[in-house]
C-alpha cells in the first residue's frame, strides 16, 4: 500500500506541476481576457482536487490514520473540489460562449443552488443517519458516490446544453471545433474518471487524463489567442488568410461569396481630437456592432480586422440584395451602438464589397474590388456631408 500511496502521489504532484507552469504563465499576462481569468480559476479547481486526492490516497494506504476525522475531511473536501472543476468550466464556458448577463446576482445564485443543495441533503443524511455513507469500518458507502456525482452532472449538462446549441448555429468550421472541443470535454474527463474506477481502480487515470486534456485545450488556446485580435476579439489577419487560403471556405453549393471592406471614416479626426485610447473604443464599438448584426443572420460569414480600422467580412448569401440590406443593418446597429454608450462622435463607414467569381479569380483579386469600391463610398458620403453641411 505505500508503493500504491507514493506512485499515486508522484503522479498528483507531477499533475500539479503541470498545471501549476499553465497558471504561472497566464498570471504573467498582464492583459488577461475574461475567460483566461475562469480557465485559470479552473486550474486552481484541478490543482486543489489533486492535493485533496492525494490526502485521500494516503489515508487509504495507511499513511495517514483513518477515522472520522480523516475519512469526512477529505471525502469532504473531494466533494467540494469536484463540484468546484465543473463549476469554475461552466463559468468558462458561458465566459466564452458570451451568455448575456451572467454575472448578475440571479444567475450566479442559480448556478451555485444544486451545489448548496446536495451539500446540505449530505450533511444532513451524515448527521440523520450516517452508516448510509460509511460503513462500521469507515468505507465509503455507494451513497456518498451518488453526492459526489450529482452536482457535476448538473453542471455537465448545463455545459453540454449550451456548447451543442452553438455548434448546431455556427457556420464557421473553426469556431464550431471550438465550441464542440470546450462542451466535450467535461465528458472525457469522466471517460477517464470511470476507465480508473472500473478497470484500473489503482492507477491514477483520472489525473493522467486531467493533465493531457488540459494541456491539449491549453496549447489550442494559446493557438486562438494567437490568432484573435486582442482588442475586439475578431479573428485577425493571420486568421483571414488562413480561412481565405481554404477553397472550401469560400465556395458553398447554393450559394455566392461576397468579400466586403468596412472601416470608420475619418478615424484619424476622432485619435487626433479624443485621443487613442477613444479611438481604441470606436474599434471595439464597431466590432460589437458587426458582431450583434452577424448573430441575427443565418448566413455563412467569417468576420476578420484586417489591420488599423478596417474589417474584412467574407459571407455567403443566395442573392446579393442580402449583401445590401446587411450593409443597412450594420449602418443602423453602428448608431443605436454609438447612442447608447453616449459617445461624443456618432461613427460613420465606408463600405464596399464585391463577388468572388469563379474561374482564375482569387480572393485577393476580389478584396481589391472590394477595397476599391470602398474608396469610392467614402467620397460619395463626404461630397453629402459636405452638401449637407452647405
Amino acid at each position: 500500500m505505500s508503493s500504491y500511496f507514493i506512485y499515486y502521489t508522484e503522479a498528483s504532484v507531477v499533475c500539479v506541476i503541470i498545471f501549476a507552469i499553465m497558471l504561472g504563465r497566464d498570471l504573467l499576462n498582464v492583459d488577461r481576457q475574461e475567460k483566461q481569468i475562469k480557465y485559470d480559476h479552473a486550474l486552481i479547481a484541478f490543482m486543489l482536487y489533486f492535493i485533496s486526492d492525494a490526502f485521500w490516497a494516503a489515508v487509504i494506504a495507511g499513511i495517514l490514520p483513518k477515522n472520522h476525522f480523516t475519512v469526512l475531511t477529505t471525502n469532504f473536501a473531494n466533494y467540494v473540489l469536484m463540484a468546484a472543476i465543473t463549476y469554475t468550466w461552466l463559468h468558462y464556458v458561458m465566459a466564452v460562449e458570451q451568455i448575456p448577463e451572467r454575472d448578475n446576482l440571479r444567475n450566479r445564485f442559480a448556478i451555485r443552488f444544486p451545489f448548496y443543495l446536495s451539500t446540505i441533503a449530505l450533511i444532513a443524511t451524515y448527521l440523520l443517519k450516517p452508516s448510509v455513507l460509511l460503513d462500521e469500518n469507515l468505507n465509503l458507502q455507494p451513497a456518498y458516490s451518488v453526492f459526489q456525482i450529482a452536482v457535476p452532472c448538473v453542471y455537465i449538462a448545463t455545459i453540454i446544453l449550451y456548447t451543442m446549441r452553438r455548434t448546431l448555429t455556427e457556420e464557421n468550421p473553426i469556431e464550431r471545433r471550438k465550441h464542440l472541443f470546450i462542451g466535450l470535454f467535461p465528458l472525457m474527463v469522466v471517460a477517464g474518471g470511470l476507465v480508473q474506477i472500473l478497470i484500473l481502480p489503482e492507477t491514477p487515470i483520472f489525473c493522467f487524463c486531467c493533465a493531457i486534456l488540459m494541456l491539449v485545450f491549453y496549447i489550442n488556446s494559446m493557438d486562438a489567442l494567437i490568432s484573435t485580435d486582442a482588442l475586439t476579439g475578431l479573428n485577425n489577419r493571420g486568421q483571414l488568410i488562413h480561412y481565405s487560403s481554404q477553397k472550401a471556405n469560400l465556395h458553398r453549393d447554393g450559394r455566392k461569396t461576397f468579400v466586403m471592406m468596412i472601416d470608420i471614416n475619418d478615424f484619424k479626426e476622432i485619435n487626433d481630437t479624443y485621443g487613442h485610447a477613444e479611438g481604441d473604443r470606436a474599434l471595439i464599438l464597431l466590432a460589437d456592432s458587426l458582431r450583434n448584426v452577424l448573430k441575427k443572420h443565418n448566413t455563412p460569414m467569417f468576420l476578420a480586422r484586417y489591420g488599423g480600422d478596417e474589417f474584412t467580412l467574407i459571407m455567403h448569401p443566395v442573392g446579393e440584395e442580402e449583401v445590401a440590406q446587411l450593409v443597412t443593418e450594420i449602418r443602423e446597429q453602428i448608431e443605436m451602438t454609438c447612442r447608447a454608450a453616449k459617445t461624443p462622435y456618432l461613427l460613420s463607414i465606408g463600405v464596399g464589397y464585391d463577388e468572388l467569381m469563379g474561374g482564375t479569380d482569387t480572393f485577393q483579386q476580389c478584396m481589391k474590388r472590394a477595397d476599391e469600391k470602398l474608396y469610392i463610398d467614402k467620397a460619395v458620403q463626404k461630397r453629402f456631408k459636405k452638401r449637407h453641411a452647405s
